[in-house]
């Protein structure tokens, strides 16, 4: 194995600990999951769902991913949300968006190019953000 292929694969392994979500952008309480699906809205596309919730203005968007046991064993949920992690570490998280955001992905997730997750989840955000200014200019 040449040092450029090492070099590569590591490079394409994943996000450095620098890049990963800060733990205030994690949606982590099962508290906290629940009201999103009891109180928020839903947003449907090809590859997911997203619930949203609006919350309190001086904190920025948390995001939590779903992934049920319907759609597979552990090593196939565990891989949809990696992708899921890296598509919205991508997408970026927004700051000025005070939201909670679950995403729970379909089956098809898995196989689906990336690139159009990736196109998926930032589409998503925008129309929480659109929806969310609306709510507020009325």
């Amino acid at each position: 194995m040449s040092s450029f292929a090492r070099n590569e694969s590591a490079y394409l392994s994943g996000p450095t600990k620098r890049e990963k979500f800060p733990r205030t952008a994690r949606l982590l309480k099962h508290a906290d999951f629940e009201q999103v699906y009891k109180r928020g809205q839903r947003h449907f596309s090809a590859h997911m769902t997203v619930f949203y919730l609006q919350r309190d203005p001086q904190n920025g968007m948390r995001v939590g991913f779903t992934v049920s046991k319907a759609l597979g064993g552990a090593v196939m949920r565990n891989r949809m949300k990696r992708r899921l992690r890296e598509a919205v570490r991508l997408e970026g998280l927004r700051p000025n968006v005070a939201v909670d955001v679950v995403i729970n992905p379909k089956k098809t997730w898995l196989t689906a190019e990336f690139m159009d997750l990736r196109k998926e989840v930032g589409r998503a955000f925008q129309v929480i953000e659109q929806k969310l200014s609306e709510k507020r200019n009325t």
